[in-house]
């Protein structure tokens, strides 16, 4: 019995470490992120010429994964893979290399998130503890979790939703419920490390008021849902498409250069300078006015092409973009508020575009509160159905949503 407690407690002991280790770095590191992204983005937009110089910015971002980065340039999907296929550590490099392509990404003006970049911090961090510690495999696949968390809650201030989605997208539909703990835990002291450097997160607040929940504003929002999920989907082919297309450069030195010039001549001819970067003024925009039909698609295409094209950051503020202003857009034919549709398409395109849509309800409750909630789920479960087989993580596996859709034949 007291072997049995000494063990129960050595054990205790190591996750402990471990967590606060990881949610204090990782939240750290976050927040110096966070900082310098606002830093080179403020700095974009007073010197708007800077963008003439992405595809230089591009082939310094080729070679350093070219020289530094294999197989980091795999990114979120190679998280993905050692939890389900355990074989090597995950690259310490992963974590500057990540942090400086999507600043240099952002600096010259790609189009492009900042979730990417702090997951893969967070999984190469946390990681690094197999090092101090002799975790088994089933303890690393919590490892690398509690490392997504980190990431995620960090970068959003979502520490909930950063615990559900460190969980949920590594396995559609099948959780590891002994992961709940750690990933709760480290969440929690990542945001607040992250907050202890005074770094503020970006509110986006419902201003109409909420409508009754009727049968007929559960069918707009079911409506709404299914174009949402489409959205989803539509952003995974294009991503998908320019990926084939780019892979026709036979050097992937040479794919960001192309891209480069590609986006800069799209952005000076179209004056596309409002939808590169992570977009933000926009997003919080299309929570108070009617967005342009138009906008989400511009967003969608820009944010495909420049990943596509071998830059780095993530494609999560995008699609809370692109979810949004579609929602806002939505607003014109469908009868319910600007800002409560602007709110169920930010997380509702996340949700299938990812394939997390319980992550997705708990992000919309902790950024928009309780009172929405009944709208949220609907469209994050409708549009996570609706959004195609696959999602925008090539790696993950398995779960209901595969059924679902070999049930349908599809």
């Amino acid at each position: 019995m007291a072997k049995i407690n000494q063990n129960n407690i050595l054990l205790l002991i190591k996750w402990l470490i471990s967590c606060c280790t990881i949610g204090f770095f990782v939240g750290s590191i976050c927040a110096f992120f966070l900082f310098s992204l606002n830093w080179v983005t403020q700095y974009r937009e007073d010197h708007t010429w800077i963008i003439y110089g992405l595809p230089l910015a591009g082939f310094i971002i080729a070679l350093s994964y070219r020289y530094w980065g294999n197989p980091s340039s795999k990114g979120n999907n190679l998280l993905i893979q050692e939890y389900l296929y355990p074989q090597r550590r995950i690259p310490l490099v992963m974590a500057p290399l990540v942090l400086f392509g999507t600043l240099l990404t952002h600096l010259f003006g790609g189009s492009a998130g900042r979730e990417g970049t702090a997951v893969q911090i967070g999984g190469a961090i946390s990681d690094q503890l197999n090092r101090w510690f002799d975790f088994d495999k089933n303890e690393r696949r919590i490892l690398i979790s509690i490392g997504i968390t980190a990431g995620f809650a960090a970068v959003f201030g979502t520490p909930l939703a950063g615990t559900v989605f460190g969980l949920e997208v590594l396995l559609i539909g099948r959780k590891r419920y002994l992961g709940i703990l750690p990933c709760l835990l480290t969440a929690y002291i990542a945001n607040y490390s992250c907050q202890l450097w005074n770094i503020p997160h970006t509110h986006y607040p419902i201003q109409d008021a909420i409508p009754t929940l009727s049968l007929k504003n559960i069918g707009f929002s079911i409506i709404a849902g299914i174009l949402f999920g489409a959205t989803a989907w539509l952003f995974t082919g294009a991503g998908d498409f320019f990926n084939v297309q780019f892979k026709k450069i036979k050097s992937a030195l040479l794919r960001p250069v192309v891209g480069g010039f590609i986006l800069v001549l799209v952005i000076t001819l179209f004056h596309a300078n409002n939808y590169i970067g992570l977009g933000i003024p926009m997003i919080q925009g299309a929570f108070s006015s009617q967005a342009n039909y138009y906008d989400f698609i511009i967003k969608l295409l820009l944010t495909a092409f420049t990943l596509s094209a071998g830059f780095k950051g993530g494609e999560v503020t995008p699609l809370f973009f692109i979810g949004a202003t579609l929602g806002s857009a939505l607003s014109t034919v469908v009868p319910l508020p600007v800002s409560l549709l602007a709110a169920m398409g930010f997380v509702a395109v996340f949700s299938g575009a990812t394939n997390t849509p319980l992550a997705c309800i708990v992000m919309g409750y902790e950024l928009f509160g309780i009172q929405p909630i009944i709208f949220i789920g609907i469209a994050c479960t409708v549009a996570f159905l609706f959004s195609g087989k696959k999602g925008i993580y090539s790696a993950q596996k398995g779960g209901f949503k595969e059924k679902f859709y070999r049930k349908l034949n599809l």
